[in-house]
């Protein structure tokens, strides 16, 4: 037994042991971690003592509750597994969800939703909370209610010198100014308070084209996007499936066009502003109307289920009708480049409108994301798909912006790499705040 074992609510995991594996596993199924150790921790004195013991040890400590984030093997150090640290309470009156660092996003909407209340939610019920809001996140609602992070009202964080401390504007306020975008290195976080919406009607979902149409659709939604209403939040999908039989039978070896629609309001109005939309081109399948709250991930619909990934991600200054053709040539039914999809998520509106007394939120300038999905062939993810986005990134290279925003940047190598995803000013001031949190680097972050 490791000797922090009887001090724990939670439990510890050494390589070899039953359990090891499973408590690691996260999403992506390509990535496999073997670190020194793993801490599946129950409280917030669970946290403490696992950091405490790797500064003792001189380990590195991670941090994981779902594994969405994983792109390269843990090999060294100490994980600090949260998924245990899941639970979800709504207080109505104040709108206020307070929040475990295990939970995902689809708990917290089922919670919100009897009330009539909604989070700020990123678009897949599977993604861990706290994660995606330490990295900003842009979810199905990003125009009309800009960052998610712009959401948090407060933090429980366990420092690299094992002090629990609450940071929120009026304590710990520069902790809590980089955690609303900054992402790591800035501690555990073991739970957060999030301010709920009211949201009495949504009208919202997705339109689906088929192969003949996506040319003529993304072309129209791109004009269409040039003067488009704050309040409505679009984006567009254009997937090359595979002929392959865990597929549904309609998506099978199909190239089509899905363009997501969300409105936060009546269906009266939600069908006005989605006419032009509609009448892009014939439809194949019509999934916009009137949405439950509880229903807000049927939006984009992303896979819930753990696969072999590979992902890139970028945002984009205004794109045209030459960046159609570009987009066109690459990417078509009968491209031989190894994507699975593109999806490009239209910005602006209150996503370029910062909180009061700021946030280390990147990207509020861009007016587009744009994110790659690799084919889901773990061989091709060393090499080729590497090579294939830096073929399409150089292609597109007159509409990637300068900078990105942390959840849309992957596979970073150097410290350049990891500052592109904030404004300089606001690197700088993260560099600070790390500094002074974590001033041994005990909280392993970064690169370079």
């Amino acid at each position: 037994m490791h000797e922090l074992s009887g001090s724990l609510d939670g439990a510890v995991f050494e390589p070899g042991e039953a359990g090891f594996t499973e408590e690691l596993a996260g999403f992506n199924l390509a990535v496999s971690h073997s670190p020194d150790l793993v801490v599946a921790v129950a409280s917030t004195a669970d946290v403490v003592a696992a950091v405490l013991y790797a500064a003792r040890h001189g380990m590195a400590v991670r941090v994981q509750a779902t594994g969405h984030g994983s792109e390269e093997p843990i090999t060294d150090g100490l994980v600090i597994s949260t998924k245990r640290l899941n639970g979800v309470t709504v207080d109505a009156n104040a709108g206020v969800a307070t929040i475990g660092a295990g939970a995902r996003w689809g708990a917290v909407v089922a919670a919100a939703a009897p009330f009539g209340l909604a989070p700020i939610t990123g678009s897949s019920p599977d993604v861990g909370v706290v994660g995606y809001l330490m990295g900003g996140g842009l979810g199905p609602l990003a125009r009309s209610h800009g960052f998610s992070s712009d959401y948090l009202l407060g933090a429980t964080v366990v420092t690299a010198a094992g002090d629990v401390v609450e940071a929120t504007p009026d304590s710990e306020p520069e902790l809590f100014w980089a955690l609303r975008g900054g992402k790591g290195g800035l501690g555990v976080v073991v739970g957060v308070r999030v301010r709920l919406v009211a949201i009495p009607e949504l009208y919202a979902g997705s339109l689906t084209f088929a192969a003949a149409n996506v040319e003529a659709v993304l072309r129209g939604w791109i004009d269409w996007t040039a003067a488009a209403p704050d309040d409505v939040t679009t984006s567009v999908l254009v997937a090359k499936f595979p002929d392959l039989p865990f597929l549904p039978p309609h998506l099978r070896g199909r190239f089509l066009l899905t363009l997501r629609f969300a409105y936060a309001g009546s269906a009266r109005e939600g069908e006005r502003l989605a006419a032009p939309l509609r009448a892009l081109a014939p439809v194949e399948t019509d999934a916009l109307g009137t949405m439950a709250l509880t229903d807000v991930a049927q939006i984009h619909a992303d896979p819930t289920d753990p696969a072999p990934g590979w992902g890139w991600g970028a945002l984009l200054t205004p794109i045209d009708q030459d960046f159609a053709t570009v987009f066109g040539d690459l990417f078509n039914p009968t491209a031989s480049i190894p994507f699975l999809a593109i999806e490009i998520r239209h910005l602006g509106g209150r996503t370029k409108v910062d909180v009061d007394g700021g946030s280390a939120v990147g990207g509020r300038d861009a007016a587009f994301a744009i994110h790659v999905i690799g084919a889901p062939d773990p061989t091709l993810f060393a090499e080729v798909l590497p090579r294939a986005a830096a073929g399409f990134a150089d292609a597109i290279g007159a509409w990637i912006a300068p900078k990105t925003t942390i959840n849309y940047a992957h596979h970073f190598e150097t410290r350049d790499d990891f500052a592109r995803a904030w404004p300089d000013a606001t690197f700088a001031r993260l560099e600070k705040v790390r500094q002074t949190v974590d001033p041994h680097g005990v909280i392993a972050y970064g690169a370079g």
